[in-house]
């Protein structure tokens, strides 16, 4: 359902180490240290794309791991050309505003970053639950709109005693697992955005028979309900209140986010059917990845008994939205959206990237001590920064290894 990006593939590393990132990426580069608590609330980054020094790097179908663990840190090489706010904020804009959207040019933009305010709007244009023509736009939303309702009244709004007993024992699971999404906010606590939250998640479960429900998808849901419960509430997730949410907002609400979730999660369809085979095939593709970018750490996992799926299964799972502090999540999804049906191999190098962050720390821990720390990965303090260098060290090895299709096949 989701094309993907059709731009470029990101950045060539070249013997030159200069930087060829792709069209319209450096407007989306670092800011000043006092500027980042500013940055951290729009969850702006820096440019994906950005070259290093590597000689090998291009005509190699298989970088060593010596060659790669030479690449210097992300952060060495994302400080470039500046772009101010409103230049960054006026391409947004001028896409937005066309009679009908480029998507390929759009996905280009929000691939590192969409501004707070805009990512309603573009992420229903992201999942092609709103349409690129603006005339039409207001008509679908509310065509899909009154269809959700219908689908809820149809499968949700029904007696038990119609229901088969797998379904019931879903339902139930479901109901368990809701008051655990995102514990730490006391608005996702209250009744109806709890009743909400298990209406999309019963309803996509139903409809979706291959699958059903599949503990982690609740999570799942939550970026689109923040960023759209963001267009009704003012302030910060803390202070807001249902007092100022109408009831047709929130069903509103609600329908999005049921189409935008069955929309993103039409393009890994098999990462929830029966034993989740497209998780289990990226659990070994990253074990070899890792394997050829990060030697040392790859054998000390080896050694010390430690199975990847052991911990990145949950990774992939939860697309790493427990991984993080959940403020990054909805600019974690920016990029996410703009990779499109591309996204689950852009998840691979991600997760990779992610491991990769604490390299020195787990090659001198044994078997428990690992478990422990991938258990409770130290993130909480982590803003924006730390997350745009992550993306940026997956979108290095992604240009890197992208010209030897073979090198991770299952």
């Amino acid at each position: 359902m989701l094309e993907g990006r059709s731009f470029p593939g990101k950045v060539l590393i070249t013997q030159q180490s200069e930087r060829l990132p792709p069209p319209d990426y450096s407007s989306h580069l670092d800011r000043d240290e006092d500027e980042h608590d500013k940055c951290s609330h729009e969850g702006e980054g820096q440019s994906p794309g950005n070259s290093t020094d590597n000689t090998s790097a291009e005509n190699s179908n298989l970088p060593s791991a010596s060659s790669t663990n030479s690449l210097p840190d992300a952060q060495g090489v994302v400080f470039g050309a500046r772009a101010t706010d409103s230049a960054r904020i006026a391409k947004f804009r001028e896409e937005l505003s066309r009679p009908a959207v480029i998507l390929d040019k759009l996905r280009e933009l929000s691939w590192s970053g969409v501004p707070p305010y805009m990512r309603p709007n573009i992420w229903r244009l992201l999942l092609g639950y709103a349409p690129p023509n603006k005339d039409r736009r207001d008509g679908v939303l509310t065509r899909k709109r009154l269809e959700y309702v219908e689908y809820v009244s149809q499968y949700y709004d029904i007696p038990d005693s119609e229901r088969a007993d797998e379904e019931i024992n879903m339902l139930h699971q479901i109901a368990v697992d809701c008051p655990r999404t995102v514990p730490d906010f006391i608005f996702f606590q209250n009744p109806p955005i709890q009743k909400s939250l298990e209406r999309i998640l019963y309803t996509w479960s139903i409809r979706h028979p291959a699958s059903g429900y599949v503990q982690g998808i609740n999570d799942l849901v939550t970026p689109f309900l923040v960023v759209f419960l963001s267009e009704h509430l003012e302030g910060n997730i803390d202070t807001w209140s249902m007092d100022n949410l109408l009831p047709q907002d929130l069903s509103n609400i609600e329908a999005d986010c049921y189409w935008c979730l069955s929309n993103f999660l039409d393009g890994m369809q098999d990462h929830y059917t029966f034993a989740q085979p497209g998780i289990q095939r990226l659990v070994f593709r990253l074990k070899e990845l890792v394997r050829r970018i990060d030697e040392p750490l790859s054998k000390q996992i080896e050694e010390q008994g430690l199975e990847f799926i052991q911990f990145s299964f949950r990774w992939f799972n939860c697309l790493l939205i427990r991984e993080v502090p959940f403020h990054l999540a909805t600019r974690l999804w920016d990029t996410y959206l703009a990779e499109g049906d591309y996204l689950p191999d852009f998840l691979l190098y991600i997760a990779a990237s992610f491991l990769l962050t604490w390299s020195d720390k787990l090659q001198k821990l044994d078997f428990q001590e690992m478990v422990m720390f991938l258990q409770r990965l130290p993130t909480s303090t982590w803003a924006h920064h730390e997350l745009e260098m992550v993306l940026s060290r997956a979108y290095m090895w992604h240009t890197m290894f992208k010209s030897a299709p073979s090198h991770l096949t299952s």
